[in-house]
């Protein structure tokens, strides 16, 4: 998450690449900006070599999934990706594929943690759904009765941030923000700060008019959260989301470090576009709307809970799963939770990682992907990977290819 690049989430819309010139994205709900330099890597295209094998999909699944990983990965020049995929009655698919330091060419393990970006909303937004259930906020009070200092706050209401549809105007795509990150991607922001730089436009709609991806709906939520509790939201999330479903493994940090052992995040926003190594950059900026560290397992874990509604009661779960049109083909978005043309769940993009993590409610499976890059040659690297192996597994359930980014913008 830390750097300006692309102002762009889950639609097409202008994103800002290396510093420069906006660029149509493709359909994908990120949480992205561009930035500026760490030291430099050297990002070689990862080997297609799998290691922490676990797969009892049959042999010819098995066969096709590898090849289809391997040739995302040539193309694309990720260095290493983590997958799991569960289908009940069919088995599972779960590899680590290249590596995890492109100094050291360590092998990736699927054992590792990972920053997860905008998967983060989906945490947030169960603290404030079970805030809901326990009769302490409503779905559709305004977000000025909880917190203070939202322009026209009386009258955007707590589903509409939810939902992404309050007209906020989106702070990572301001640029005086985008120019802060990019000085120093290792600054500590505060959710204030942050909002600062999205109040300081006015709305991009009026309220409930229009579905428009935005973090500062999310930061808000997460304000709201800590109003209400009286916790931090960190603390909130390990005590009602985290611990009752054993995430240990999951977290919202106050730092920049990652537990051990972790995989090291390549992304070129940077001047030039040279690749560096982001994976001690600050993701504060991005706090209840992509802040959050996870892995693998537990990840395999909240997919079902999310989607199955584990930690809320089945009225305020069906009203987080009324998905609704966002004008890109194949997306529809609930309450902080989409549906990629049948798969249920999340994706999230910072500088350095990319994640997918969702379900496929009709048969039950759940997709994992992690990716320590994102510098997305083609399009977003997560969703390249989704599509190739939904094209084999799930065929009446495809992950929507990204549309390329074009090659034209210039350096900062």
């Amino acid at each position: 998450m830390p750097t300006p690049r692309r102002a762009a989430p889950p639609r097409p819309r202008p994103r800002t690449r290396r510093g420069g010139a906006p660029a149509a994205v493709a359909a994908a709900l990120l949480l992205v900006l561009a930035g500026a330099g760490a030291a430099p890597a050297a990002a070689a295209p990862a080997p297609a070599t799998a290691t922490a094998v676990r797969a009892d999909l049959d042999p010819v699944t098995v066969r096709r999934l590898d090849a289809a990983i391997g040739a995302v990965m040539e193309k694309t020049g990720i260095p290493g990706v983590n997958i799991g995929l569960w289908i009940p009655g069919r088995g599972q698919y779960v590899k680590a594929f290249g590596v995890a330091d492109t100094r050291n060419r360590t092998p990736l393990k699927t054992d590792m943690y990972s920053r997860i970006g905008s998967v983060t909303k989906t945490f947030t937004v169960t603290a404030v759904l079970q805030l809901v259930d326990r009769g302490k906020v409503g779905l559709d009070d305004p977000v000025s009765k909880y917190v203070d200092g939202v322009p026209g706050g009386e009258h955007v209401t707590v589903r509409q941030l939810a939902a992404m549809r309050s007209g906020l105007y989106n702070y990572t795509e301001d640029p005086r923000f985008l120019d802060a990150l990019r000085a120093d991607p290792h600054r500590a922001f505060t959710p204030r700060q942050v909002l600062g730089y999205a109040f300081a436009h006015p709305p991009n709609s009026a309220p409930g008019t229009k579905w428009q991806y935005s973090n500062t709906n999310t930061v808000l939520l997460g304000l709201l959260v800590e109003k209400v509790s009286g916790q931090p939201l960190a603390g909130y999330l390990r005590e009602h989301v985290l611990d009752p479903l054993k995430l240990s493994a999951t977290s919202l940090p106050a730092g920049s470090a990652l537990p051990e052992p972790h995989a090291h995040g390549y992304t070129d926003f940077a001047p030039g576009g040279a690749v560096v190594d982001a994976t001690d950059w600050n993701p504060s900026w991005g706090w209840a709307a992509g802040a959050m560290i996870s892995g693998l397992e537990d990840l395999r874990t909240w997919v079902p809970a999310l989607v199955g509604g584990a930690l809320l009661k089945p009225a305020t779960q069906a009203e987080r799963l009324r998905m609704g049109p966002t004008g890109v083909p194949d997306l529809g978005y609930g309450l902080g939770i989409a549906d990629f043309n049948g798969w249920t769940g999340h994706n999230g993009d910072l500088p350095g990682y990319e994640t997918i993590a969702a379900g496929l409610p009709g048969n039950k499976a759940t997709l994992v992907i992690l990716i320590n890059s994102d510098t997305d040659r083609g399009g977003s690297l997560s969703s390249q990977v989704a599509h190739a192996v939904t094209r084999i597994v799930t065929p009446d359930h495809v992950w929507s290819a990204p549309a390329p980014v074009p090659d034209t913008q210039s350096s900062p």
